[in-house]
């Protein structure tokens, strides 16, 4: 059991905790959530001894052992699957002891069966696995690797361990869907305490079974996953407002009365009780709500569909293919998800698509007013440190001024204060948001988006939802956050064996592909339980779906119209303009078949709202 007694610590004379409190019961597993600075990673540093409190207590049992991943890897030659093993120091240091004494080597074997030593190479083995690594990348050593895939080692280094208290802090930003998911999974099952920082909403609701707040500098343990303390504290926060309206109108009253009557001798008494009962109330505050969090994409004119189309593409590195026997076609209104296993494509296919890769052989038709915005995470390191936010548009946009700048940052949450401050200083969510503002300065019709929400918080995460939501050009995904995935995403394209292909199952069927090894999943059994009635959560969601389809359905029945408008013009048909007759008129019955498949799945949509809504 961990205990957080009335603690206080401030940091340059900036307090981020003051007097707060919390008790873990051992075994559990908890998020620690909150605005981004309030102090998570310093809780954690407080726990682990590596600074000093100012006042109040931690405590743990004791003997117990405390672990997380403080850095990566190192670049040795150590093999991955050895680095990981020599993460059990009892066990490594119990192999190498050498005694002659039968005694001693009898200890020493009941000690290593005790600890489960001879299965451990099978467990670390499993663990490698699971967040990524085969065999053959098992017996590599550290320095083959990258630093993002050296921090994956690190991570299956202290789950081997398995420490008393594992602290993680946003494990998943290093981590692709599979892993993420394979993360969830076995966070779920570890067989001791865990608190995990993460702004990753599926791994809260899935591998947690309580929430720990911080705020106003203080700790408030919710009982339940991230989706039920949502609404606890939405509830808080309704009652902290009703509260506080009717004190200040009971206030108002009391101070109108003092105003009225304080200088008439037959009032003065009462005003004066009046007064002392004004002094006396102690203001009903709400808890701090997050800062301006929002992305404003501007939207593009419409393009005649598709915007690109593949015809038999093929594309890779120098003479190596990763990818062929691609037939893709993208409309502007398509939100698509790139799913498929890490090394199997994705980016190779996000580079392809933003014409950052050539293509060694087929066709890839392009609209030739086709813009396209692309973000990664190597976008973000490649920001300009010793810069502002405003040096990097004035760079961008010489013609526009300051003003137009400042509205620019603004509208991706980067305030003035922010907008003046040198990237190296900036969060890793203000330099996200930086990067997205420059992947979209143009626009774009096309917005590849290759893991987005690194860095970003749990409300930032949401206002990117909204702001795709709303944004009027085709969405290509590729993302470890499945609340995105599926709040976001419409289709569903797997890339795997070398090549792209729709995939005709929801999200959930992926997961569990997943979880289980890729083999298809265990057929329902004829007295499972009644499903559970639908959440709010996911009803709004599907309402959202339903939205984005009849948008996109009005958009596609305008173009059929324009088209239709211009083929009813007699001029095109005059035997010089036949070619634009025909040009005209494939753009027509290609919108007539994305208008077919645009009613298909508004009529799917508008299905499973029904039926959720009845359940």
């Amino acid at each position: 059991m961990l205990r957080i007694n009335d603690i206080t610590y401030a940091i340059a004379g900036r307090p981020l905790f003051d007097g707060a409190s919390a008790v873990i019961p051992e075994g559990h597993k908890v998020g620690l959530v909150g605005r981004n600075g309030t102090g998570k990673t310093t809780l954690f540093r407080l726990i682990r001894g590596e600074l000093a409190l100012e006042s109040g207590s931690l405590s743990l049992p004791a003997r117990a052992r405390i672990g997380g991943v403080a850095q990566e890897a190192p670049a040795s030659d150590v093999s991955l699957l050895d680095t990981v093993l020599a993460a059990d120091t009892e066990r490594a240091a119990l192999l190498a002891e050498t005694s002659d004494d039968p005694a001693c080597i009898a200890e020493i074997q009941t000690r290593l069966a005790d600890i489960d030593a001879w299965s451990a190479e099978a467990r670390a083995a499993t663990i490698l696995k699971g967040l990524g690594f085969d065999t053959e990348a098992q017996a590599r050593p550290c320095s083959d690797f990258s630093g993002g895939w050296r921090m994956r080692v690190a991570l299956a280094a202290v789950l081997f361990s398995q420490p008393d208290l594992l602290l993680l802090d946003e494990p998943t930003n290093y981590l692709d869907l599979e892993g993420a998911l394979w993360l969830e999974a076995y966070l779920a099952k570890y067989p001791h305490t865990v608190i995990i920082i993460s702004h990753d909403r599926g791994l809260l609701n899935r591998a947690v079974g309580s929430i720990l707040h911080l705020e106003d500098r203080k700790l408030t343990y919710y009982s339940g996953p991230y989706d039920q303390f949502a609404r606890q504290r939405a509830e808080r926060l309704a009652l902290a407002a009703a509260m506080s309206k009717k004190q200040e109108a009971r206030r108002a009253h009391l101070q109108s009365y003092v105003d009225r009557f304080r200088y008439k001798a037959d009032k003065a008494k009462q005003a004066q009780s009046r007064l002392k009962a004004l002094s006396r109330m102690q203001p009903i505050t709400t808890p701090q709500e997050a800062g301006l969090k929002r992305f404003d994409f501007p939207n593009p004119e419409e393009l005649s569909p598709p915007i690109v189309h593949l015809d038999g593409a093929a594309t890779g590195y120098g003479d190596t293919t990763v990818l062929q026997r691609l037939n893709l076609r993208i409309d502007q209104d398509d939100r698509i998800a790139l799913l498929g296993r890490n090394g199997m494509g994705k980016s190779t296919l996000s580079k392809l698509l933003s014409d950052r890769l050539p293509k060694l052989s087929g066709k890839i038709t392009r609209s030739s007013k086709l813009r396209i915005g692309y973000f990664a995470q190597h976008q973000v390191d490649e920001l300009h440190v010793d810069e502002t936010p405003l040096d990097h548009l004035r760079r961008e946009r010489p013609q526009e001024g300051p003003a137009k700048w400042r509205a620019r940052l603004s509208g991706f949450g980067l305030m003035s204060e922010q907008a003046e401050t040198v990237v190296g200083k900036l969060s890793g969510g203000q330099k996200a948001r930086l990067s997205l503002l420059l992947a979209t300065l143009d626009a774009p019709h096309m917005l590849i988006l290759d893991e987005p929400t690194n860095h970003l918080d749990i409300e930032s995460r949401e206002a990117l939802v909204e702001a795709l939501t709303n944004y009027t050009g085709a969405v290509i995904l590729v993302s470890h956050d499945m609340h995105l995935l599926e709040l976001v995403a419409d289709r569903l394209w797997l890339v795997s064996d070398g090549t792209v292909k729709p995939y005709e199952d929801d999200l959930e069927s992926y997961r569990q592909l997943l979880l289980s090894d890729g083999k298809p999943p265990k057929p329902t059994k004829p007295d499972t339980p009644k499903p559970k009635k639908p959440s709010r959560d996911a009803i709004l969601a599907l309402r959202s779906e339903v939205r984005k389809s009849e948008a996109r359905l009005e958009k596609l029945n305008q173009m059929r119209d324009k088209l239709a408008d211009k083929l009813a013009d007699p001029d095109l048909y005059e035997a010089a303009n036949l070619g634009e007759m025909e040009v005209w008129q494939k753009k027509y019955a290609e919108v007539m078949g994305a208008l077919e498949r645009a009613e298909t799945l508004w009529m799917q949509d508008m299905e499973k709202l029904e039926n959720a809504e009845r359940a």
